[in-house]
Order: C-alpha cells, then sequence, then structure tokens
C-alpha cells in the first residue's frame, strides 16, 4: 500500500500548479504572486475575511498598494470627460465606519459596471488604490477595480451569511475570488497528508491535524475554524523555524576552533589601564560574556545589539584584543570604505602607540579596501599574510581569494545584515585549524521575538545602556507643505549652531539626477502626482545659493571616487567643513563629536530604524543634539505617523518594534531586500511570542532525542523544503 506522501502528501504539495490548475490560471498565479506548487498555493493564506454586514474599514490603506475591500455602493454617477467628450462612471462605496471609497470605470466596462453597481449593492472591490483631489481633503480611489458582488459570488448569501469568505493577498489581473476557486480545486483533490508534527506532540498542545488546518483556514465554516487552523499553522512555521536553527546550533558547537583565553600582562590589559573612561556596566558583562567564548575550542557565534552609540566599538576592540594577545589575528568587516575607514582611524586613535607595533609591543592595524592604490594594498595583503597585522579592517575586499591571514582567530561583522552567508563564509574559510570566532554587531536593536526567530542559532549580547557624555536629542517633525515657515526656521537653527562653532548634517535620499537612490529606502511608494526624491547635489547648490550661504559646505556620497570621500570626512571631523550634505552613507559608525544638528529631508522615504541610525549621528560630544525630520506628508498619513513615533522617542528597542508593526513580515526577514517573498505567512514576531517560545521548547526537546529527525520524516522532508527553497534567504542571516 502506497503511504501518504506517495498518495498525496509531500509529493502532492510539491506537484506543480500547472498540473492541478488550468494552465491560465497556473501561469497567472505564477506570474503575480510567484507561487510554482499546490504546496505554495495552500500556504497562500487570506489576509483576512470578510463577513456579510461587517464591511471593511479604510482607515489602513496605503497608497499604491494592491488593495481588496469590502463595502456598500451608496451612489454611482457619470461625470463628464475632461477636455474630450464622453463621460465616466464614479460609484461611491462606503465601509462599516462611514468612511468612503470611490470607483471610478471608463470606456464600455463603466457601462457593464453601471448596471450591476446600484445603491445597496455590496461586495468586493479589487485593485491599485489611489488618493487624489485636495491635500487638505483627499480621497481614496480605486480606477477600474475588478469586484464580486455578494449576491452574485458563487458563495450563496445564505451561506455567506453564516460563513466568513476569504480574502487572499491579490495582484493586478489577480483576483482574491480567482485565487479562491484555484484553492478549492486544489483542496478537492488533495488527499492525506504527512503531518510534520508529530501526533503526540499535536495531542499536547491541542492542535489541529495539518490537512484539518488547511481545509479550515480556506473554507472555514465559522471564525472558530479561523482561530484554530491559524493556531495550527503558525506552530508550524515557529517549529520549523527553531528546529532548524537549533540544528545549526548543534553543528556549530561541534565545529573546531582554536581556544583564544585572556592572558594577563597583554594588550589588552595595557588598553583597559590608558581607558580615559569607565566602561559601562554592560560593556564589561558583555565583554566577559565574549571574553568565556573566545576561551573555548568551539567557534563563538555571537550577535552583539546596542542602541546607536552604546560603545559596541569598544567591546568589539577588545575582544580583538584577546585574541591578538593569543596569538592570533582579527579582521573587522565594514560595509562600505566610508565606514571600514572611520573604524580604523578610531581604532588606532584608541590604541594609541599600541597601534604601532614593534618595540611598543603592540600590534599594527592594517586597512584593506578595494580601491587601494596598488602599492598600499600590496603592502596591507603582507601584513595580513605575515601576521604583522594583528587587526586588520576592511570591506567586500577582504573576502577575495588571494587575501590571506596567518592565524585569523576572529571575524567581526560589523552592520552584519549587508552581507550575504556567502561573504562571511568565504571570510571563515581564511582560518587554518579550525573555523575562527564570529562576533556579528548591529545598532538596530532587535526585539527579543526577531532575535529568537531571525538569529535563533545565535547567542545574543545587548547593551542598552548609554556611556556618560551622551547629550540628549531633541527630535521634531518639520511640515514644509503645511509650514513652510517651520523649513525656514530649520536653516536659521543650522546657522545659529554653527555660529556657536559647531557642525551639520543634511542628508538626502538621492544623489542628483543622474544617480539612484542610496541606502535602505523606505517605503512610501511615489505616485504620479510625487516629485522625484530630494538630492544631494541640487540641495547642496540650492543651500549654498541661498539660506545656508556664505557657510563651509561639502557634499558626500556614495559614488565619489574613495579618496575624495576620505577627504572630505576628515575635512568634516577636523572641523573644516560646516555642513555636511550627504546620503546614508554616514548612517552608521560616522564620528564626529562637534556635530550637533541632523537634518533629514524627505524623512518619509526612510525606514524607523534608519532614521534612528541616522539620528545617532549627534549628540556624540556631550553638546545636546537636534534631529529635524523634514516631509511634506501631511498629519494623519502612515508616513507622517511614522515620522511621529520617531520624534516621540530615543528608545531604540521601542522604535524598533514599530519598524516590525509597519513593515510586513518578510521585510524584516529580508524578503523585501531581495524582492521574495518570506516564507513566514501567519507567524506575526511581535504578538506570537508565547508560540515561539512553545514551538523552541518543543523542538529542542525532540531534537535532543532524535537529532537527525531519522523517526521524524514529516519533518525532516518540511526543513528539506524550507532550506532548498531560495525564498528562505533569510535564514542565512546567521
Amino acid at each position: 500500500m502506497a503511504s501518504s506522501a506517495d498518495v498525496g502528501g509531500r509529493s502532492r504539495f510539491d506537484e506543480p500548479l500547472a498540473k492541478a490548475l488550468d494552465p491560465k490560471t497556473a501561469k497567472l498565479l505564477h506570474s503575480v504572486l510567484g507561487l510554482e506548487t499546490v504546496g505554495d498555493l495552500l500556504r497562500h493564506y487570506p489576509r483576512r475575511y470578510a463577513e456579510r454586514g461587517e464591511l471593511t474599514s479604510l482607515d489602513m490603506l496605503e497608497v499604491d498598494e494592491h488593495v481588496t475591500v469590502s463595502g456598500e455602493v451608496t451612489r454611482a454617477m457619470r461625470k463628464p470627460m475632461r477636455n474630450r467628450g464622453g463621460t465616466w462612471l464614479e460609484v461611491e462605496v462606503v465601509d462599516g465606519t462611514g468612511k468612503k471609497i470611490y470607483l471610478s470605470f471608463f470606456g464600455k466596462g463603466s457601462h457593464v459596471a453601471e448596471n450591476r453597481l446600484k445603491p445597496g449593492k455590496r461586495g468586493m472591490f479589487a485593485g491599485k488604490v489611489g488618493m487624489y483631489g485636495a491635500r487638505a481633503t483627499p480621497r481614496w480611489q480605486l480606477s477600474h477595480p475588478e469586484f464580486e458582488l455578494f449576491d452574485e459570488s458563487e458563495t450563496s448569501a445564505e451561506e455567506f451569511s453564516t460563513a466568513p469568505v476569504p480574502i487572499y493577498p491579490a495582484g493586478k489581473d489577480l483576483t482574491p475570488w480567482a485565487i479562491r476557486r484555484a484553492v478549492g480545486i486544489v483542496l478537492d483533490t488533495l488527499g492525506p497528508l504527512d503531518d510534520p508534527l508529530p501526533a503526540e506532540l499535536r495531542r499536547r498542545r491541542g492542535l489541529a491535524d495539518l490537512a484539518d488546518a488547511l481545509v479550515a483556514v480556506h473554507r472555514p465554516k465559522d471564525f472558530g475554524d479561523v482561530h484554530r487552523a491559524r493556531e495550527r499553522l503558525k506552530f508550524d512555521e515557529a517549529f520549523v523555524l527553531q528546529a532548524v536553527l537549533l540544528q545549526r546550533r548543534q553543528a556549530a558547537t561541534a565545529w573546531p576552533a582554536r581556544p583564544r583565553p585572556r592572558r594577563g600582562g597583554g594588550m589588552l590589559d595595557d588598553f583597559d589601564a590608558r581607558l580615559p573612561f569607565s566602561l559601562t556596566e554592560g560593556q564589561a558583562a558583555v565583554g566577559e560574556e565574549i571574553a568565556a567564548d573566545l576561551g573555548l575550542a568551539h567557534p563563538m557565534h555571537r550577535l552583539l545589539q546596542g542602541e546607536v552609540g552604546a560603545g559596541k566599538t569598544v567591546v568589539a576592540l577588545r575582544a580583538m584584543l584577546q585574541v591578538v594577545d593569543a596569538g592570533g589575528q582579527a579582521v573587522l568587516l565594514a560595509p562600505t570604505e566610508v565606514l571600514a575607514q572611520q573604524h580604523h582611524r578610531s581604532i588606532t586613535a584608541m590604541l594609541g602607540d599600541l597601534a604601532t607595533g614593534g618595540m611598543f609591543g603592540g600590534t599594527a592595524v592594517t586597512l584593506l579596501t578595494g580601491s587601494m592604490g596598488t602599492p598600499a594594498r600590496r603592502a596591507a595583503l603582507l601584513d595580513a599574510a605575515s601576521g604583522t597585522a594583528g587587526i586588520v579592517v576592511g570591506t567586500h575586499a577582504l573576502l577575495q581569494e588571494h587575501v590571506q591571514f596567518a592565524d585569523l582567530g576572529l571575524v567581526v561583522v560589523d552592520e552584519q545584515h549587508r552581507f550575504g552567508v556567502e561573504q562571511r563564509d568565504a571570510l571563515r574559510e581564511k582560518a587554518g585549524g579550525g573555523r575562527p570566532h564570529v562576533l556579528v554587531m548591529t545598532a538596530t536593536p532587535i526585539p527579543r521575538t526577531v532575535a529568537m526567530t531571525v538569529f535563533g542559532d545565535l547567542e545574543v549580547s545587548t547593551l542598552s545602556q548609554l556611556p556618560s557624555g551622551r547629550a540628549p536629542i531633541t527630535s521634531h517633525v518639520v511640515p514644509a507643505a503645511e509650514k513652510p515657515h517651520f523649513l525656514e526656521r530649520t536653516w536659521q537653527r543650522v546657522r545659529e549652531e554653527v555660529a556657536l562653532g559647531r557642525q551639520a548634517y543634511i542628508v538626502c535620499p538621492r544623489i542628483g539626477d543622474l544617480e539612484g537612490d542610496e541606502g535602505d529606502l523606505a517605503a512610501e511608494p511615489a505616485d504620479d502626482e510625487r516629485r522625484p526624491p530630494l538630492a544631494v547635489l541640487e540641495v547642496a547648490e540650492m543651500l549654498a545659493e541661498g539660506p545656508l550661504h556664505g557657510l563651509r559646505l561639502a557634499v558626500l556620497h556614495g559614488k565619489l571616487p574613495p579618496e575624495d570621500k576620505d577627504a572630505v570626512m576628515r575635512a568634516f571631523t577636523r572641523g573644516e567643513v560646516d555642513v555636511l550634505v550627504a546620503t546614508t552613507v554616514i548612517e552608521v559608525g560616522v564620528d564626529v563629536p562637534n556635530a550637533s544638528v541632523m537634518i533629514i529631508m524627505d524623512a518619509d522615504r526612510f525606514g524607523v530604524s534608519q532614521l534612528h541610525q541616522l539620528r545617532g549621528r549627534v549628540g556624540r560630544g556631550g553638546l545636546p543634539g537636534l534631529c529635524l525630520l523634514v516631509s511634506e506628508f501631511p498629519e494623519g498619513t502612515p508616513a507622517r505617523a511614522r515620522l511621529d513615533a520617531v520624534a516621540a522617542t530615543l528608545d531604540g528597542f521601542e522604535l524598533s518594534r514599530v519598524d516590525l508593526e509597519q513593515r510586513r513580515e518578510g521585510d524584516v526577514l529580508g524578503a523585501a531586500q531581495s524582492g521574495k517573498r518570506s516564507s513566514l505567512k501567519m507567524l506575526q514576531l511581535l504578538r506570537d511570542e508565547d508560540v515561539i517560545e512553545a514551538a523552541r521548547t518543543d523542538a529542542a526537546a525532540l531534537l535532543e532525542t532524535d537529532p537527525d529527525l531519522t523517526s521524524h520524516q514529516g519533518l525532516r522532508a518540511e526543513i528539506i523544503r524550507l532550506l532548498a527553497d531560495e525564498r528562505a534567504d533569510y535564514l542565512e542571516k546567521t
């Protein structure tokens, strides 16, 4: 007798949609949503459910988002076309709270819609949402939307009155009801499934079988079905992810690494004795954790997260000195040349004569970047290969095959999210005699649930205490469109700070007319009515000729030649530049204590975490900091709400929660950056902490008794599918 997997389980889950559905539907599902298999379709869960008498609220719409709303037609009227003959149809739809959205139909389609969309009709309307009209009184509009009226749908009015109707994430040319029909065809022919969760675990947790959960989530009889299905499917996602991460942690402990225990009387002791300040309690505690890890015979894999300015660099440098004292070398990998140069300068300055090596008993600190001239590059390569350089700071250039080390003991990765797993593996492989210890750092605070899920195979250390001497930063939103005099006052404030001998940053999202954006821009999709993002070159010219005339301005962006970037930063650091107009190239690592003002133009185009990072460039030298977020978005819009949240708090951990709440789960896990879908469909990292913790406990217990999952083939198959799926790239963050 065939197994469930042979009959309709795993093989059925992996069956191409082209075999299960008609070619046109399968092609649409693939081109619009990227769905390829029966399993992909069954895990394309409804975003929400419509219920007769409960209409969709329009509060959370986003411009340019492809949405489906449900509501009641209250008015339909024809209007004349501007500048040409004929008419078009405008239909007013009201949601459950009294808010309105307008549907517009043109050409022949308008007459078809007019015959069907009579006042009193209720249904679902799908299309790309826009906002039109004056800024003070904007109107939501769907242009030529697809629609399905409840009394005309395949679901009868009687059935609809008792059963929730699933509304799926859809897209252009693919409506939620077309997806619903496709799911129905697959469910009707699905057959049994090989459940990845052990039966004992399902009984103990009170979870439904997988097949029952899939039927209930797509064809619920009531909202109790929806709840039970979601509980099971959330647990599935959490359990499989935690099993993968725990397996990786087990594998990591089996790798050999040369222990680098702390040795007295070395550079680290000398460095600590020279520090002009005392370590915070957090720095000392995290330092002890890292020191203990470095002394083990398997590689450290630790994530160091901390607030902007919490002193992560000092902690990392102390770890590097411990490794150098133990006879090894340390590498600091930075994502940009500007940041690598900044790290090289700051480390050299902190070490003083210890950075010269030789008779002083220190070690050379070498910089290696891709743009260095041949003589300097050759010297840096020789220092690394010979062991003369105990500390090597660099960019992606460190990853090239011809870069060798005498005894690589520690890899420190700054802003780890900017590097791919292949790049970090390339650096790991440069260590002889086992794996190097690895410390990854991020200045973007990570909520605990994200740390457990995305970085679950790393030990996590957190620096939340700011060193003494950090001044407070005041933040305000500057509504440039509503109150242009506020923008004028912004430039006056810059002049006032410069008159006091201080300096300012002005950040723009774009370089110039012929260049693209830089950095992890958020978020607000531009519609046809929005102007292009403000550019560094244009803003610098405008300011130099206008409100900041007479001040010393300089520009900095990623397209400048490396020597020019370094020269600009050095000039700004020395106080020879009053105002630096830059892209997000100055987002992390740049430390100029005399800078007191941060102006972020078109601030709505940046994400919450990035705004927090940029703000952290000021207030670093005891001077009170000022951050002004300039935007044309009015109050009441999601973009403005995001900026108001940043202005309201300096707590990076609180802002990380805001960021996670406002982004889709896939964005947090890296899918947005790669253009791929997230493998998390149901699990919400902030709200489902209890689910994640329970899944981690159960996964750990199962792996302790069956580490290779030989007795749990269903779970093993699910893990293999997840790891083989390129859309799970976010797992490689670790």
